[in-house]
């Protein structure tokens, strides 16, 4: 099997969702809740030892197998195509004293690296081995008291490895002191880990630019309340920009202001792009309702770096090349090994609907308004990736349709959008022919 092969498989479900965009949008939208703090939260409560769950777990995929893997506590752990969950789970088994498992999961993940984080954890004393290619799962953990101390891994490798090795270090023995060697990326997943990561009593945090120190104070219990998701609010905010009637309202409930969630910085990005969010409560720590409007002044052109948040850069491809905003976009690098190559994939569907998206060197991709024929008939591609499905929906607002193939991959993140575009007035409808 090729690694083009790997990178472009697409599922093998024959769903299609035709999808039709609402002339009006006046909707109030219950969020899923946050999968990265909900995927913290757990790993976090079960090193704690504790009784009381976190409250609004989110119920996406990614969320579920973490679930299942604790309660069940099954020898063969399949976190099927959930990275988080792998990267998570890996440093939670390799503390469990006394016990043995194997975790695996999909093709895709079993061809998604995992090296840099067994290397990390097995300098830390970790007993881990590749039941397959080196550097890959499956693998085979035995769980084993790890003495810590420190450990220097490069910080611009996934912070999914950093929040991993960072939510173990307060029950290792000699605690945890972390220095990053290169430029890091997605600081703010690693500032959402130790930030979760106090809520439960661990002493953790910067001690200077490029070193975070985790002291061996074990967690203890406490009654977590989950936010909800502002990646999932980022397909909102793409809809309010690209619907063209005045006067449209979206609500999204469950949100804060001055969330840890690297993704809220959608409310500034899209500010540049002609779209105001309103607080309904803007105290600390407290869950309210963001409301969405249109001013129609934007930036004409935008230029971002999404190294700190690479997650919402598939929203603002699509959305920026339909509303006519050429754009330069960096600090991709990590696109490339998320669910399917990502920089690919938007390259590939977006020509579909006529924009020719360039790519620099696997880490930037701009568009300067060049445009392609459409080739709609055979629908958007989604490579078993929640975001391409979730991202390229809002575009059946230019569109006088838009086919989605394997729409069921939102799931992985945010299972009822489908029902909540119905609501919000979207004609969504499986294709049978």
């Amino acid at each position: 099997m090729s690694c083009l092969y790997k990178i472009y498989k697409v599922s093998n479900s024959d769903m299609q969702y035709i999808i039709k965009a609402p002339q009006r949008l006046n909707q109030t939208v219950r969020l899923p809740a946050s999968k990265s703090i909900s995927n913290r939260s757990l790993v976090i409560h079960a090193l704690s030892g504790g009784s009381v769950l976190p409250d609004n777990l989110s119920d996406c995929d990614d969320t579920e197998v973490i679930i299942n893997a604790l309660r069940n506590n099954p020898y063969e752990i399949d976190i099927k195509a959930a990275g988080t969950a792998m990267r998570f789970m890996t440093a939670f088994l390799a503390v469990k004293e006394g016990e043995e498992h194997v975790i695996t999961g999909t093709e895709r993940m079993r061809h998604r690296p995992i090296g840099i984080l067994v290397d990390a954890l097995r300098r830390l004393g970790a007993d881990i081995s590749y039941m397959g290619e080196e550097g890959f799962p499956p693998l085979r953990i035995r769980g084993r008291k790890l003495e810590g101390g420190l450990l220097e891994v490069p910080g611009n490798i996934s912070s999914q490895y950093i929040s991993a090795l960072l939510q173990i270090g307060p029950v290792l023995r000699n605690g945890l002191t972390l220095r990053l060697t290169s430029d890091i990326i997605s600081r703010p997943y690693i500032d959402l880990t130790l930030w979760t990561m106090r809520q439960f009593g661990a002493e953790a945090d910067w001690s200077d630019f490029e070193t975070i120190t985790v002291n061996p104070q074990p967690y203890h219990d406490y009654a977590f309340y989950i936010e909800n998701d502002w990646s999932a609010a980022s397909y909102w905010y793409e809809m309010m920009m690209l619907s063209k009637t005045t006067g449209n309202e979206i609500r999204l409930e469950g949100l804060t202001d001055g969330s840890k969630q690297g993704d809220s910085s959608v409310r500034y990005i899209f500010s540049l792009l002609g779209v105001k969010t309103s607080f309904a409560n803007t105290r600390e720590g407290i869950p309210t309702t963001v409301t969405l409007n249109r001013n129609g002044r934007h930036v004409p052109r935008l230029e971002y770096d999404f190294t700190n948040s690479p997650d919402l850069a598939q929203t603002f491809v699509v959305g920026c090349a339909l509303a006519n905003i050429p754009f330069h976009f960096r600090g991709l690098s990590t696109l490339k090994i998320k669910e399917t190559n990502r920089i690919e994939a938007l390259k590939r569907e977006m020509r579909k609907l006529g924009y020719v998206i360039h790519d620099i060197g696997d880490s930037e991709l701009t568009w300067n308004g060049e445009r392609c024929d459409t080739s709609l008939e055979n629908g958007i591609d989604t490579y078993e990736d929640h975001r391409m499905a979730l991202a390229f929906a809002p575009a059946a607002f230019c569109f006088d349709e838009l086919r989605i193939n394997n729409p069921e991959v939102v799931s992985k993140s945010y299972p009822h959008f489908w029902e909540d575009l119905r609501a919000a007035g979207f004609e969504v409808k499986e294709n049978n022919e």
